[in-house]
C-alpha cells in the first residue's frame, strides 16, 4: 500500500538520496546535490510557504520512500525568470538560491497577503519518484489525492511543473497541464510531441487561472476554483482543523501540535464561538446541554469537519485585515452617493 504523509527530518537523506541517484533528476543537479539535504532542512526550520508530501509503501513490516513532492509559493520575480528563455531546471536553481541566502520562496506573512490579494504562483519540486514506480496507476492515484490536498483553497495565479520521465510528461499532460511555449509564451496542448526528447531540456508545463477555465474536466483546472473564506480562523486555529480532518481525538492533536489538552480544549471554543457567530446554520442549535458537553459537541465537530472538507480555502493561511477590508469595500454602501446636481448646489459657481 502506498500513502502519502508531511516531510519530516529524519526523511531528508533518504529523499535526497532518491533524488541524487534518478535516471534524470541526479544529472540534472549535478554538484548542487549536495546542497540539497541542507536547503530542505531551511526549509522545515524557517517560516517558508511550501506544501509536502513524502510518498511511502508498506509491506508487511518494511516501509520504503519512493521520493517527496515539494511545491513552493514564490516571488514574481523567481517565476518571471524561470518564464523567461532559455529556461533552466527548477529544482537545482531554487536549491542553488536557497543555499546562497537569496531564497525565491515567500515568508508565511508573503503569503497570507498575497493569497488574500492578488493570488499565488507556485513551483513544484522534483519528487524524484523512480520511472518505474510512476508507471503504477497507485501511485498515480496517490500522487493525485495528495497534489490535491496540498493545493485546494489557495487563491492560485499559476503553476508550473518540469516533467521528470516520459511517463510523467505524458500523465501531466493528460491531468491537464499544457506546454508553455518559449517562442510565444502562450501555454498549448503539445501531445504531439516526442515525450522522451521534451523531458531531455529545461521545459515548462502548467496552467494560469486563464488557461485553466478552458481546461474544464481536468482534475488540475479544479485547483483554480477559489471561493474566499467566511470563517476567518486564525493560524492557531487552522493548523488544530487541519490535524482533525484525519480523525485525531484531542489527545493526539495535543501531541502533534505540541500544545498542551487544555489549550486544545481552549482552541475548540474559540472555533465553535467563531462559527456560531459566522455561519450559526453551521452548528446544530437544537442539541440538548448534555448532548453539547458530551464527547466535546460530537455532533458538533462532525459537522464542522464535513464542511471544511469541502472549504479548503478555511484552512489557508490568510490576512484577516486585507479580507475585512475588501469584503467592506465590496459591501453596498448605505450612504446615496451625491448627483450632479448635488455637486453643483454644493460648489456654486461664483
Amino acid at each position: 500500500m502506498i500513502r502519502h504523509r508531511p516531510l519530516r527530518y529524519r526523511d531528508i537523506p533518504e529523499c535526497a538520496r532518491i533524488v541524487a541517484t534518478h535516471p534524470a533528476l541526479g544529472p540534472r543537479y549535478g554538484d548542487t546535490i549536495r546542497e540539497l539535504p541542507g536547503v530542505w532542512r531551511r526549509l522545515l526550520d524557517d517560516e517558508w510557504a511550501f506544501t509536502s508530501a513524502v510518498f511511502e509503501e508498506t509491506e508487511g513490516t518494511e516501509v520504503r520512500i519512493h521520493g517527496v513532492g515539494i511545491s513552493v509559493f514564490v516571488t514574481d520575480e523567481f517565476f518571471r525568470a524561470a518564464k523567461t528563455p532559455p529556461f533552466f531546471w527548477l529544482g537545482p536553481e531554487l536549491t542553488r538560491r536557497i543555499a546562497e541566502g537569496r531564497s525565491p520562496v515567500l515568508t508565511e506573512k508573503q503569503l497570507c497577503e498575497a493569497n488574500s490579494r492578488d493570488g499565488l504562483n507556485v513551483v513544484i519540486w522534483q519528487s524524484g519518484v523512480h520511472p518505474d514506480d510512476v508507471k503504477r496507476a497507485e501511485s498515480w492515484e496517490v500522487g493525485v489525492n495528495a497534489f490535491l490536498e496540498n493545493h485546494r483553497g489557495f487563491r492560485l495565479n499559476e503553476l508550473i511543473v518540469q516533467a521528470e520521465s516520459p511517463e510523467h510528461f505524458i500523465g501531466m499532460l493528460n491531468a491537464g497541464n499544457l506546454l508553455y511555449g518559449d517562442s510565444d509564451g502562450s501555454y498549448r496542448d503539445s501531445r504531439q510531441l516526442d515525450p522522451q526528447r521534451a523531458v531531455m531540456e529545461p521545459h515548462l508545463t502548467g496552467l494560469t487561472r486563464e488557461t485553466a477555465s478552458r481546461q474544464i474536466g481536468s482534475w488540475i483546472s479544479t485547483l483554480f476554483l477559489y471561493r474566499p473564506p467566511h470563517l476567518g480562523f486564525s493560524r492557531s486555529e487552522q493548523r488544530l482543523l487541519w490535524a482533525a480532518l484525519h480523525g485525531r481525538t484531542d489527545e493526539e492533536l495535543s501531541d502533534a501540535l505540541c500544545i498542551s489538552q487544555s489549550a486544545v480544549k481552549k482552541t475548540w471554543r474559540a472555533i465553535y464561538t467563531r462559527v456560531t457567530d459566522r455561519m450559526p446554520e453551521l452548528i446544530p442549535n437544537r442539541l440538548s446541554e448534555e448532548a453539547l458537553t458530551q464527547d466535546r459537541g460530537r455532533e458538533k465537530k462532525r459537522r464542522l469537519v464535513a464542511y471544511l472538507r469541502e472549504h479548503y480555502e478555511e484552512l489557508r493561511p490568510i490576512s484577516r485585515k486585507l479580507l475585512q477590508r475588501e469584503a467592506a469595500w465590496k459591501r453596498p454602501s448605505t450612504v446615496p452617493k451625491p448627483t450632479f446636481m448635488r455637486d453643483v448646489m454644493r460648489y456654486p459657481k461664483s
